[in-house]
């Protein structure tokens, strides 16, 4: 791309992408900004005027991944008949985003970027998906206690993210889940996740 294609406020959203592609074919290590610049086809300066250093476009590629995130929560909302429907489409979403997009998800939860020290913009993103989460819990059961959605919210959560992460850290073998197929699977850890049998 030339240099000229760029126009001020489009480099930014360009290096954010070009990050995102970078960390799902290598990782959070294999982000530069010389290396996008480059690839972009701008001055080595140039992200730099966007971008503090490499921890600030993580952070906003992070910021981004929660946001889509939370879109697709809103979508599944949006399309479902019923609360119940709705807290199952939220499930498949972010299955969807840890499966489909494996590196982003865990640099989306990389303990180092989603910390106290986090930029505002990424922590105002993960918090926006969080409460979309708990409203959904708690429109799934309008009497609930904070508590008691606070808790169901959280154990949800965690099932969903600890069966993400036997999956991707190649822990779950195929003699444990014999005889179901990958899409029975996948419904039946969502039904524990949404307090099942």
């Amino acid at each position: 791309m030339s240099r000229s294609a760029y126009h001020h406020g489009d480099l930014r959203a360009g290096l954010i992408e070009a990050a995102a592609t970078t960390v799902e074919q290598g990782g959070p290590d294999a982000v530069s900004l010389r290396a996008l610049a480059q690839t972009l086809g701008v001055s080595t300066a140039a992200p730099y005027r966007h971008f503090a250093d490499r921890r600030a476009l993580l952070d906003a590629v992070a910021a981004r991944g929660f946001e889509d995130l939370t879109a697709a929560y809103h979508r599944a909302v949006a399309e479902a008949p019923d609360a119940a429907s709705a807290a199952r489409g939220m499930a498949r979403a972010y299955l969807a985003l840890a499966f489909g997009k494996p590196g982003l998800f865990r640099l989306m939860f990389a303990s180092d970027l989603v910390n106290d020290g986090a930029s505002p913009a990424l922590l105002t993103a993960a918090r926006a998906g969080w409460e979309a989460l708990r409203g959904a819990v708690a429109a799934a059961d309008p009497h609930a206690s904070p508590a008691v959605v606070a808790r169901r919210t959280l154990t949800g959560w965690s099932t969903l993210h600890g069966f993400i992460s036997l999956v991707q850290g190649g822990r779950l073998k195929g003699f444990m889940t014999e005889p179901l197929g990958e899409s029975e699977l996948l419904e039946a850890v969502i039904d524990k996740a949404l307090g099942g049998p």
